[in-house]
């Protein structure tokens, strides 16, 4: 039931040539129903990379967005694995394409929230996670930060948002060459009504828990391989990130909408250590 998610756009989209990040043993998530991104749309989205021996070289295996010049914002369940070192990772930024001109950037530290539990993953809460860059980027019309919402922000049932991705554009049908981002527009799903659906499939009275968000209908998701990317709102003319791709059921059916970490519940966490300034 859980995949790392990936965006499905509503062009068609994405099948990423990847091997899974190491060890995981579940799947990539990926956007579905998507379309290609325009130059500059969302210029606060990442890609993580691990390297891959077998082909020789670093492949993308979650998405994440870029709050400060040296902060990057992704899922917890992106960077869980014990043996996982800052050092294993490289994060591109401002690229449409994956693997088009790579210019990789080190990670010094990560910091995954205290209270996610890796035994329960991405559906037991707290998938959220920072990764500081060895050193900050610099910002053009094609690398910008994304806006934190205030953490009194309320996202209204039927709210329409964005979320993007280099993930599957169906279940298990990666993004095809030549790997272009993709863009879909989702309806925000009250958490009363996303736990009437996903209580068919979990053993537990309250699956989506307060700190969580849905968003999605039918045809319009993001999927595996899209995890750890921004889900991202109009709000008062500023696009805000309100959700971070975690986890769901499949991808884009009808009753069963992704699953977002809610930004809100996680702002004054982020700003432990992450600076207000837009300096280093």
């Amino acid at each position: 039931m859980l995949w790392l998610l990936v965006m499905t756009l509503p062009c068609l989209g994405r099948s990423v040539p990847v091997t899974p990040g190491p060890s995981s043993g579940r799947g990539l998530v990926g956007i579905v129903g998507g379309c290609d991104v325009s130059a500059r749309s969302y210029p606060w989205q990442v890609s993580l990379r691990f390297y891959n021996r077998t082909v020789g070289r670093w492949i993308h295996f979650c998405g994440g967005s870029l709050i400060h010049p040296q902060w990057v914002l992704t899922a917890a369940h992106c960077v869980e694995w014990k043996s996982l070192q800052a050092s294993a990772i490289r994060v591109q930024v401002g690229q449409l394409r994956l693997y088009d001109h790579d210019k990789l950037t080190k990670v010094s530290k990560i910091v995954q929230h205290p209270d996610y539990n890796q035994i329960l993953s991405a559906e037991g809460g707290a998938d959220i996670a920072l990764l500081r860059l060895q050193a900050p980027v610099s910002l053009s019309h094609h690398v910008q930060v994304v806006s934190l919402p205030p953490a009194s922000l309320r996202v209204p049932e039927g709210k329409m948002c964005w979320v993007t991705g280099w993930g599957s554009v169906t279940f298990h049908s990666p993004l095809p060459p030549p790997y272009h981002l993709q863009e879909v527009e989702v309806p925000v799903v009250g958490n009363q009504v996303c736990n009437l659906h996903y209580r068919k499939l979990a053993n537990a009275t309250k699956p989506i828990k307060d700190d969580m968000l849905c968003a999605g209908s039918e045809g319009q998701d993001s999927c595996q391989g899209d995890s750890g990317g921004a889900l991202v709102c109009l709000w008062k003319c500023s696009w805000v990130q309100v959700g971070v791709v975690s986890w769901g059921h499949k991808c884009a059916l009808p009753d069963f909408p992704g699953v977002y970490t809610r930004v809100t519940s996680y702002v004054s966490w982020i700003l432990q250590y992450v600076p207000l300034s837009p300096g280093p």
